[in-house]
């Protein structure tokens, strides 16, 4: 059997929603932010639902959130997103991400999802999906607290880097390998691998998708987590540092991964998305 990987992005590829602003209430909940910003998140996370923002829009949005998740504690955040995590990601997965995930697995091929979505949401839904590995956003912190920077951003061309390491320490080439995404942004991440998919796309995949010969996937019905994946959740090994940006991040990948040119991307010299600490199966 040769070795490979399925890539997937998450939001509007794996679950319905995006991973980020569903958390806006817990967060009021847990004192991290105002009601107004919970209306806000709800506003964008229907928008989010009908279209998706430009660069202009998504660079203006991370100024803003960065801003506000300054100082959080850390902790904290983690401790919301685990309390909750199931009442709100687990009944918006996608039954059709769901099989696609147990034929994959069936095939052995490694399940791996690259998403702009944070680390604090992005690993652990990915431990209820049973992911072998995870690549996501992640926030530099200092003393327990988010310090506003971004350590590494997950994003168009940088996702395509990070696919390219994780086979190489793998062991598998890409030519195998398959990938899912929803959004324009993500052209670096379908064009690395052999077998490219374009899930619920926005209008600049969907373009790019009937110019390459891509298959196009609709998916449309969600389904809870636990009712399709009854195996205890095993380890992934994330390509994550111990903390990361996604609780921090209300919103980031809502504006990174929709309908923008690549420009948006930051400053070189940000470390590479699998330089943080691994967990492996069974450790």
């Amino acid at each position: 059997m040769t070795r490979a990987a399925a890539f997937f992005d998450l939001d509007k590829t794996i679950i319905a929603k995006s991973s980020t602003l569903a958390f806006g209430r817990p967060f009021f909940q847990g004192g991290l932010i105002n009601r107004r910003t919970v209306l806000k998140t709800a506003y964008a996370q229907f928008v989010f639902s009908l279209a998706g923002a430009d660069a202009q829009q998504m660079e203006r949005l991370r100024a803003q959130i960065t801003a506000m998740c300054t100082g959080w504690d850390v902790a904290t955040v983690h401790e919301i997103v685990r309390e909750t995590l199931h009442e709100i990601v687990d009944p918006l997965v996608y039954a059709e991400a769901a099989d696609l995930i147990e034929e994959h697995r069936a095939a052995g091929r490694e399940i791996v999802i690259v998403s702009s979505s944070g680390a604090e949401m992005v690993e652990p839904i990915g431990e209820m999906l049973g992911a072998d590995r995870v690549v996501a956003t992640r926030m530099v912190t200092e003393d327990g607290r988010y310090t506003g920077e971004i350590e590494y951003y997950a994003y168009a061309e940088n996702k395509a880097a990070a696919m390219a390491e994780v086979a190489a320490e793998g062991g598998y080439d890409l030519a195998d390998c398959y990938a899912y995404s929803d959004s324009v942004t993500d052209l670096p991440m379908l064009q690395a691998v052999g077998h490219p998919t374009a899930v619920n796309p926005d209008r600049g995949l969907r373009k790019a998708a009937l110019r390459h010969g891509w298959p196009v996937l609709q998916f449309e019905r969600p389904v809870s987590m636990r009712s399709r994946f009854s195996v205890p959740p095993a380890p992934v090994v994330t390509g994550a540092a111990a903390m990361g940006v996604g609780a921090a991040v209300v919103g980031l990948a809502w504006y990174a991964r929709h309908r923008t040119a690549r420009s948006a991307l930051p400053p070189g010299g940000a470390p590479g998305p699998l330089s943080g600490r691994r967990r492996r199966r069974g450790a």
